[in-house]
């Protein structure tokens, strides 16, 4: 049994949720977010906030049960607080820049690369060296912060490259004589 399932999504105020059918759509300070949830699983609005449970005791209403769960409960924070990735830039000239539309990354090719931003994520760079990707979609802004990543991944000899704020990069010991 899910243990994350069984607990209901608290709704904070100033946050309304509407559920209609499989649909469910939140409204919040930060913007509007929806989802369609698997036909598995149903939810309702109950006294403690949003409540997802199964329609019938099968493996893929088990399994699906408690990522439908946390999908509402991401709708909700996302809604009332946001969501924010930070990204660390390390090497000798290695550095990103907002430009409008775009953020701009020097990454040791022989070309600047061009990354536009998605609309509904907003990035900015406080310092050359420091990457900040926030929006209300939880999903959107891993996307965006990966595919950064994606373009110069940390490499293990000398620890080069775009990381996740905080992310430990397992070294290795270089050649010797």
């Amino acid at each position: 049994m899910s243990r994350i399932g069984k607990k209901p999504v608290p709704v904070p105020q100033g946050v309304t949720a509407t559920i209609d059918g499989q649909h469910v759509s939140v409204k919040g300070p930060k913007g509007q977010l929806e989802a369609e949830l698997v036909r598995e699983v149903e939810a309702r609005m109950d006294d403690g906030g949003i409540v997802v449970a199964m329609r019938e005791d099968t493996q893929r209403a088990r399994s699906m049960w408690g990522m439908s769960r946390t999908i509402v409960s991401n709708l909700v924070e996302g809604v009332s607080k946001g969501f924010k990735r930070e990204l660390e830039i390390n090497g000798v000239g290695y550095r990103a820049a907002v430009q409008g539309k775009n953020l701009q990354l020097q990454l040791g090719y022989s070309h600047e690369v061009l990354y536009p931003i998605p609309q509904g994520i907003e990035i900015k760079c406080e310092k050359p060296t420091l990457i900040t990707v926030s929006g209300i979609d939880k999903q959107k802004v891993g996307q965006v912060a990966a595919e950064i990543r994606g373009w110069r991944p940390p490499e293990p000899y000398k620890g080069k490259g775009v990381r996740y704020a905080g992310e430990f990069i397992f070294r290795k010991e270089g050649k010797k004589k």
